[in-house]
Parts: structure tokens; sequence; C-alpha cells
């Protein structure tokens, strides 16, 4: 072989080389294509699976919210009712203590009129004496608040009164009126706390 011959055959192997290291570089760049594509693919997955996520992370943390206030507008109505029960109580209460102070004076007075009743033949004075404590009584009533109910020549009223008889044969102008006051009815700030006994013509 001469030697034209043997640079005739180096070429061909160099040729054949390159050849084969380009046929291998496209065969790499398109594996890292291919990589690349299925990289693409499996974001966009996980970004639809995070889409599809959140509206229910949202759900569950507005019911989150929603129990926090419920739970809370419970135990505020609960305390709102504790403390009105107990100002109610309270109120009947110093309500009750106002009125039995109010009245002890007269107790006080019938005490005395009890004690003098023994040591005195005076009639006349002992039933002054307790005409002025009964006096005294209405008026306290009548500072807390409590008023006799009128029935004197009153027409019969079933919002004051209580009809216990019917008294037929009575003169015309008599008639669907109060003839008679069996009990003394009383009203507490307007409002009936014992209707009046009594009888009615017809």
């Amino acid at each position: 072989m001469n030697k034209e011959e043997e640079k005739d055959l180096e070429l061909n192997d160099t040729q054949s080389e390159e050849a084969v290291n380009d046929t291998n570089s496209q065969d790499g760049a398109g594996g890292q294509q291919t990589a690349g594509d299925g990289n693409d693919v499996q974001d966009e997955a996980h970004k639809t699976d995070e889409q599809e996520k959140d509206p229910l992370e949202a759900a569950q943390e507005e019911i989150e919210t929603l129990k926090d206030k419920y739970l809370r507008t419970v135990a505020e109505f609960d305390n709102y009712k504790k403390r009105t029960l107990k100002e109610k109580t309270e109120l009947i209460i110093n309500g009750a203590e106002k009125t039995v102070d109010a009245i002890l004076p007269v107790v006080d007075d019938f005490e005395r009129a009890l004690s003098n009743a023994g040591k005195s033949d005076d009639v006349a004075a002992l039933r002054e004496g307790t005409e002025l404590i009964f006096k005294k009584l209405m008026k306290i009533l009548e500072g807390l608040g409590v008023k006799k109910i009128d029935t004197e020549d009153q027409i019969f009223n079933v919002d004051f009164h209580e009809a216990v008889a019917m008294i037929p044969g009575v003169e015309d102008a008599r008639k669907g009126k109060v003839i008679d006051c069996i009990q003394t009815g009383y009203t507490l700030n307007d409002k009936v706390l014992r209707h009046a006994k009594v009888a009615v013509g017809e």
C-alpha cells in the first residue's frame, strides 16, 4: 500500500468518527428535549392540583372562621343572660328591701298603739290613733306607686272590678254600676295588683 492510499483510508476513518459523534450529539439533545417536555407536563399537573385544592382550603378556612364567630356569639349571649338574670334578681331584692324599709315606721306605730291600748280606756283616742296610722300607711304606699281603685258610683269595668254579686231592682241610673265595694282593689304604677270585688246593680 502506497502513501496516497494510507491518507485516503485515514480520511475516511476521520469522517466516520465525526458522523458518529454528530449522531450521538443529536440523540443527546433529543433526550434532553424529551426530558424537558416531561418536566413541563409534571409542572402543569402540579399547578392543576394546587388550583383544585385552593377552593377547598378556602372553604375550610371560612368554615373555621364562621365556627369561631358562632362560638364567640354563643358565649357572649350566655354571659348576657347570666348578667341580666343577676340584675333582675338584684332589682327584685332591692325593690322588696325598699318597700319593707318604707313600711317599718308603720309597724313601729302599731307596736306603740298596741302597747298603749291596755293603758287607756279612751276609745275615741284609740280610734284616732289607728286612723292616723292607716293614713300614714296609705301615704307611704302612694309614694311607692300604690293607689286604691275607685269604685264609688263607677261604671262596672272588668279591667279594674270583679263582680261578686248582682243586685236586682235598682233604679235605671245605677244599673251596670258599682253598688258596693266588698274588697278594695289596688294598682301599682297603673298596673292592677288586685281587682276590686264589687256588687253591681242590674
